[in-house]
This record gives C-alpha cells, structure tokens and sequence, in this order.
C-alpha cells in the first residue's frame, strides 16, 4: 500500500484530519479518511508489589463526553511534540492521580483504530510510587481511586471497564507483570 496524495481538511489542538488517495496492495486506489493524532501513553499504577497475592492499583474515573458519561480508566494523556512516550506516560500519572513512579514498565504499543486513526498509545505498568503533585487540566472532571487487583478484575469480568486502553494494560499487566 503506497500513498499517492494527501489532502488536509481539518486541523484542531489534539487531530487532524486528511483524505488520503493510497493505492492498495491489488494495485487498485481510494480515499481514505484519516484521523491524524500525536500518539500518547498510559499507565497502570501499582501502589503494591504487581506479584504481590491482591495487590493495590490506581485508576481513575473520568467523565467522557463521546462515551456520555464516566468510564474507568488507567491514567492517559496525548504526546506533547517531541516528548518520549515514558515521558508522556510519568507526566499523566502525576498529573492525573499526583503519583509518580519509581519505575515505569513497558507493556507494548498498540494502535487504537487503524481503520480510520494513526493513533498508537504506549502502555506501561508503574511501580515503586511516591507522592506527587496533581495538576488536573481544566477541561478534566476525574477521580482517582485506589482498588484491589481482585476487585478490579471482578469488574473488567462484569463488563464496568469500558475503555479498551485500560482494558489491555490491566491483560497485559497480568500477564507480563504479575
């Protein structure tokens, strides 16, 4: 698949968006629209041991205008220009819940929906937590929570956790970290 042109059509503060004439791997061409994003990284705060039997883990709930209400969420945020994504990701979590990590464990990078976005958010586990400092944007309206790994898992198993970033840290932590 190659790209034959683009062409801008939108540009705001977090997306843009282009129509993308590609040629196609059987030699065939289409626009595509494509949602242009930075990138950003997320990150599951252990405040135990992650191989510790329950251990402890921050998540915070955040109210979500696209998903019309509060979802439970791993601490996230978009990639500032030229940031690294351990970067991204150690700046988010004290932003988000005023933790900040002793160590911070890559997970893996994941794209979040290649059908229409290049978007990719880098997930991390984070231990070894001290305290911080909270800096909360004003546009986010968040709580953060402190919950057993059983517990979180419980409601992953019930269907509560809804947002698929959070979704593969917590899989991914429990089978990379714990």
């Amino acid at each position: 698949m190659s790209l034959l042109s683009s062409e801008p059509v939108y540009r705001g503060r977090i997306i843009a968006l282009d129509l993308d004439t590609v040629r196609f791997p059987d030699g065939s061409t289409g626009v595509l629209e494509m949602v242009r994003h930075p990138g950003a990284a997320a990150v599951l705060p252990f405040l135990d041991a992650p191989a510790s039997a329950d251990p402890r883990v921050v998540l915070i709930r955040q109210y979500r205008w696209a998903a019309e209400g509060e979802l439970w969420e791993v601490p996230a945020g978009r990639l500032d220009p030229g940031e690294t994504p351990e970067a991204c990701a150690a700046r988010e979590l004290e932003e988000e819940t005023g933790w900040r990590a002793g160590r911070l464990l890559p997970l893996a990078p994941l794209w979040t929906t290649p059908g229409f976005t290049d978007e990719r958010i880098h997930l991390f586990a984070a231990t070894g937590l001290v305290p911080g400092q909270h800096r909360h944007e004003a546009d986010e309206f968040l709580e953060v929570h402190e919950l057993r790994w059983s517990r979180v898992m419980a409601m992953a198993a019930a269907g509560e956790l809804r947002d698929a970033k959070t979704l593969a840290a917590l899989f991914l932590a429990d089978r990379l970290v714990r």
